[in-house]
């Protein structure tokens, strides 16, 4: 069985304020884009666990991939044989664009059917949200509106459709413990649903992520990237998430690869 986990960008980011469990309440629109993994899950043959990566490089132990972790915490709940899993990243880690939070979800509803289990909907986020605050997000894979510690979802409908999006990776990885380091809680602002309910092409200035300003302040790339894809015709650019990438949204095609050398961009992305 193959699929393609794709990312995610948000609009707009409220750090609203530290909870008791060491979270933090945030506001943010979650939108699925069409920047993809590739995952493929097969019955292993052997009847050994095998996982095995390709494409992008990732570091760290395997053990932490959060694709193992999903199908160890399957397996524990459903007693499930061995499977071979290999995963083709393409989605920048680092990125605040959710790949490895995409991965892990996409690995569940993949097993589900793999093994028809027949879980619902609901049961498999409950399973994603044990694995991080993003994964959730990815089982229904809609736009929402994502409130709590980013894992309660509100179905919001944003005309988007029509534009295209770019997306500009630098070689900098910020992890969510690093960004929320340097992110001081602002408490609510204007109302989030009043500003993402405008015309896009009023965001500028109003739909705001509150990490920008201290991680511009440490690395002043990203916000020369904002300024260049501004400078370039987008509408509206923006931080994704707590990580480096920033996306522009843009009427048309928009041809700006020759102005990031050294970063990872996809032009021509859309909404899904």
């Amino acid at each position: 069985m193959i699929d393609f986990p794709n990312c995610k960008l948000n609009l707009g980011l409220s750090v609203i304020n530290k909870r008791a469990d060491g979270f933090h309440n945030i506001e943010t629109v979650m939108m699925p884009v069409n920047i993809t993994d590739i995952l493929e899950i097969i019955i292993s043959p052997e009847k050994q666990f095998r996982f095995k990566i390709t494409g992008l490089e990732i570091t760290g132990s395997l053990n932490d991939n959060l694709v193992i972790k999903a199908y160890e915490l399957m397996k524990s709940g459903f007693d499930l044989p061995p499977v071979e899993i290999h995963l083709h990243k393409i989605i920048p880690f680092g990125s605040g664009m959710g790949g490895g939070s995409a991965d892990a979800a996409f690995t569940i509803r993949m097993l589900n059917t793999l093994f028809r289990l027949n879980l619902t909907h609901q049961i498999m986020e409950d399973y994603a949200r044990e694995l991080g605050s993003d994964c959730a997000f990815f089982i229904g894979n809609k736009p929402v509106f994502a409130h709590g510690k980013g894992d309660e979802f509100e179905a919001i409908d944003i005309s988007v459709k029509n534009y295209f999006i770019t997306v500009v990776k630098p070689e900098i990885n910020i992890s969510t413990r690093e960004a929320y380091s340097f992110v001081r809680p602002f408490g609510k602002g204007q109302a989030f649903r009043q500003i993402i309910n405008l015309p896009v092409d009023q965001w500028k200035g109003l739909l705001v992520n509150d990490f920008e300003n201290a991680l511009f302040e440490k690395y002043p790339q990203i916000r020369t990237i904002k300024e260049k894809l501004y400078e370039s015709g987008a509408v509206y650019s923006s931080m994704t998430g707590s990580g480096s990438a920033v996306f522009g949204i843009f009427k048309s095609h928009a041809d700006v690869k020759n102005h990031f050398p050294g970063c990872k961009v996809f032009t021509d992305c859309k909404f899904l």
